[in-house]
């Protein structure tokens, strides 16, 4: 009774929790399995930012919990932001679940497994299910390892900050995540270097709010943020090639992070700078501390050291009392912006947040309108750009094989996935690849071999 099987739901930093759990798992004797049909434990890790995302993992609990009339001793458990805020009120719609832990007790998930393994090998009955959602003091310090495996890593996932204090009334993840809080810089900077040495070559920095990074543990140093302190110490690591960020937010955007852009060369051209909106009003009603001019300016200042600059975004669609004329400035912005990926949300109630209590909710019909409207636009951009590309030579750091086995997979410098034929040993090279064919969110080439080390 020891394969276990971790389903993840939601952001890149869900995605580090459950390669954290499962590296600490693999540690204590664990098997990690590919296959859930093959585990004895599954784990799921949720998230809460819509309920959709709640509704597909209890949907998922649901169906899964069937599995213990045939097998008695298998176990379900629930992780992360869902756990978090529904804690043992989960247990009303799924009785079954034998373990529920939060977004601060991830650390503890092995001693919790242990302790139901060793009740059920000894025949002795468990009273209740195990639930832990109790804030602890340093928890942000225990997502530091990292899953092992038979594949080359290319890249990572580091987690340097955790919690959100900016309190913006339509978001559930201060209540999921806690307060703000930071990894030491000492800590962050000795795990990317042990993650170089075995061949990691491009670094992306996790935070709900990565920007607010060390505001309150480190001194603002010739007018340089602790942020961009920290990718300057990650920049002079050797082996490292790439670094990136998410999720900022536009008021971490000072002049010292603009700047960075241009004089470290490792920090890629590629940013994600969530909008929300582009009207004042909504921003405002969302309580977001920047204005739609204040958000141009960064975006003209990023372009203005870098004119290659890549932008992704998010934009939240229908919020509660957002009009016509809103929505045309958020429309305006967007075009304007010209952005290469965004994430578009229809807005939805999401119960302990401000927004849920406002009056005048949008029409779901008004909102997939809206909703199809920026979609159009930034399929539109995404043509242009790729299309763009075709005849020019990309820097690719190569991943490993596709989904189909047949071709190899890389990202270019501006986060877009390339597809090629290459040997396997370029692995964790940057190699310059001629882009020959484009879709709207795929790159299609051949190496540019004259240069390429073999």
């Amino acid at each position: 009774m020891n394969r276990v099987y971790i389903k993840t739901y939601g952001c890149q930093m869900n995605e580090r929790d459950s390669e954290a759990v499962a590296a600490m798992l693999r540690a204590r004797g664990y098997r990690i399995v590919e296959d859930e049909h093959a585990c004895d434990i599954m784990l799921l890790n949720t998230c809460s930012v819509r309920d959709a995302a709640e509704q597909k993992a209890i949907g998922k609990a649901g169906y899964v919990s069937a599995r213990k009339k045939k097998q008695p001793d298998f176990v379900l458990g629930i992780l992360g932001c869902m756990a978090q805020n529904r804690g043992a009120a989960l247990l009303d719609a799924l009785p079954d679940v034998d373990l529920i832990v939060g977004t601060q007790k991830f650390h503890q998930v092995p001693d919790y497994l242990d302790n139901l393994r060793a009740a059920r090998e000894a025949g002795v009955p468990i009273g209740s299910s195990i639930v832990d959602i109790a804030a602890e003091a340093g928890s942000q310090n225990t997502i530091r390892d990292h899953l092992e495996t038979d594949e080359k890593q290319v890249s990572a996932f580091v987690s340097i900050q955790q919690g959100c204090n900016m309190d913006c009334h339509f978001c559930i993840v201060p209540k999921t995540r806690g307060d703000e809080r930071s990894r030491p810089m000492a800590d962050i900077v000795a795990e990317c270097r042990s993650l170089a040495a075995k061949g990691v070559r491009e670094i992306t920095l996790l935070g709900q709010i990565v920007t607010s990074y060390g505001r309150r543990d480190y001194a603002h140093t010739g007018g340089v943020t602790p942020f961009v302190q920290l990718i300057e110490q990650v920049h002079a690591i050797k082996g490292i090639e790439r670094i990136r960020f998410t999720s900022p937010h536009p008021r971490g955007f000072k002049s010292d992070l603009v700047e960075a852009y241009g004089r470290l060369p490792k920090l890629c051209e590629y940013v994600h700078l969530p909008m929300q909106s582009g009207s004042n009003r909504v921003l405002k009603a969302m309580n977001r501390p920047y204005s739609r001019e204040r958000y141009r300016e960064i975006v003209d200042a990023l372009r203005a050291v870098r004119p290659d600059m890549y932008f992704s975004t998010d934009i939240i669609v229908g919020y509660p009392g957002e009009t016509e004329e809103d929505f045309e400035q958020t429309r305006e912005l967007f075009e304007a912006c010209n952005y290469d990926m965004a994430y578009i949300f229809k807005y939805s109630i999401r119960s302990g947040t401000v927004a849920a209590d406002l009056a005048d909710q949008v029409p779901d019909e008004e909102k997939e309108r809206r909703n199809q409207v920026l979609l159009d636009i930034l399929r539109r951009n995404s043509e242009r750009r790729t299309a763009g590309l075709i005849g020019t030579v990309e820097e690719v750091l190569v991943e490993g094989p596709d989904k189909t086995g047949a071709h190899f997979t890389g990202r270019t410098r501006g986060n877009r996935v390339c597809v090629f034929d290459a040997d396997p040993r370029l692995v964790g090279q940057l190699v310059p690849l001629q882009i020959e064919r484009a879709t709207v969110s795929t790159l299609y080439g051949s190496l540019v071999l004259s240069g390429v080390e073999n």
